[in-house]
């Protein structure tokens, strides 16, 4: 009995060692797990700390916004350019329908936007905004929104102040250039001063560079008037089927005295979003070059097809071709791949800047492909309608 009982004791001191010694191996787990979960906690704070004090050493405003559009970060950029405070609805001080859709579109959506608005504060100021959607929490622990933005008030004064100054300076060119065409209109109407040799040598130059003169300072009007409307976009229902046509029944004419064959292909319901002038200054500009570069007896071929969403309208000719080396320059101003042939047919060197300018308001694209001597393609993607 006595054996049994110290049987007993030494069980039960062991049963107690063995709970004692769990109890201090599962503290020390417990400790050490909360422990880690406090380190990561820290090392949470301070990568996004560190993430802050970047954002505030860069150059362009961030503002990042919660689900309800309310600012819960703002760099010391963005605090400079707009009075803001911590907590304050975005539309307080950024007052743009289009902002406010995009931020529910990156919310709804997850997908980024970029726009540009004007707003007064209290001068105008023209800005441009990446709207983007922090889906995987790296700089809150919910959902948030980020706005990068770039203040383009400067730039655009400057393209406003070189657009005012070439059509200042044009305007001022027009008047003693209709001054010198009278002129020389006098000389051609007047026989004795006609027939004098060296008149009749000189009357055609002179004619055809005040020509030449007439439309170069009418391709500076509209290119600069073109710069300053190139972030409006069209909203009009265009057929091009029916516009091209139009452009096409302009040249009749001229391609029947060159035996130059326009060849139009035409599909059904082929419209898009546009600007009916801007888009025959386009196509004007387009078919004009393809005449003027084409020998005779040649064929401009203008097709229309679609891609997907993509309505193409392509303008191929047969003509003198582009170098290689020069294609990604055609759409310079002034620049020409033989400078002879452009003044012998009457060209500025600005179509194609100008066609460049509309392309873009359109939000299209424009491809060319040329082969010297062979022709020259030239494809713009429009978004159907």
């Amino acid at each position: 009995m006595e054996l049994l009982t110290l049987i007993l004791l030494i069980i039960i001191v062991l049963l107690i060692f063995l709970l004692l010694k769990k109890e201090r191996v599962f503290g020390m787990q417990t400790e050490f797990q909360d422990k880690k979960a406090q380190i990561q906690v820290i090392d949470n704070k301070d990568y996004r700390k560190n993430i802050y004090e970047l954002l505030n050493y860069t150059p362009e405003g961030i503002l990042i916004l919660d689900k309800t559009k309310k600012i819960i970060f703002s760099n010391n950029s963005a605090k400079k350019w707009f009075q803001i405070k911590l907590n304050e609805n975005i539309s307080g001080f950024l007052r743009s329908p289009d902002l406010i859709n995009s931020i529910d579109q990156a919310f709804n959506a997850e997908k980024s936007n970029d726009l540009e608005i004007e707003i007064r504060n209290p001068s105008v100021v023209r800005l441009n905004i990446t709207v983007y959607l922090d889906k995987n929490n790296l700089f809150f622990d919910n959902p948030s929104c980020l706005l990068f933005i770039r203040d383009l008030t400067e730039f655009h004064k400057f393209q406003q102040l070189k657009s005012d100054f070439v059509a200042n300076v044009s305007h001022e060119l027009r008047t003693p250039l209709q001054s010198i065409k009278m002129g020389l209109e006098t000389f051609e109407n007047n026989p004795d001063l006609k027939n004098n040799s060296e008149v009749k040598n000189l009357l055609p130059v002179l004619t055809s560079q005040s020509e030449r003169m007439e439309n170069l300072i009418r391709d500076l009007l509209t290119l600069s008037k073109i710069e300053l409307q190139e972030h409006i976009r069209p909203t009009h229902e265009i057929d091009l089927n029916e516009l091209i046509e139009y452009v096409i029944k302009t040249y009749e004419k001229i391609v029947s005295k060159d035996n130059i064959k326009l060849n139009f292909q035409k599909i059904d319901n082929f419209k898009i979003i546009g600007d009916r002038d801007k888009l025959i200054e386009i196509f004007t500009n387009l078919i004009d070059n393809a005449i003027k570069y084409s020998d005779k007896n040649k064929e401009v071929a203008i097709s229309l097809k679609k891609d997907g969403n993509l309505n193409i309208v392509s303008i191929a000719d047969q003509g003198i071709g582009i170098p290689k080396e020069s294609i990604h320059r055609i759409t310079e101003r002034f620049f020409t791949v033989d400078p002879s042939k452009s003044r012998s047919v009457g060209g500025t060197g600005l179509g194609l800047a100008i066609v460049k300018h509309l392309v873009s308001q359109h939000r299209a694209e424009m491809y060319i492909n040329s082969v010297e001597n062979k022709g020259t393609t030239i494809d713009i993607k429009f978004n159907a309608f």
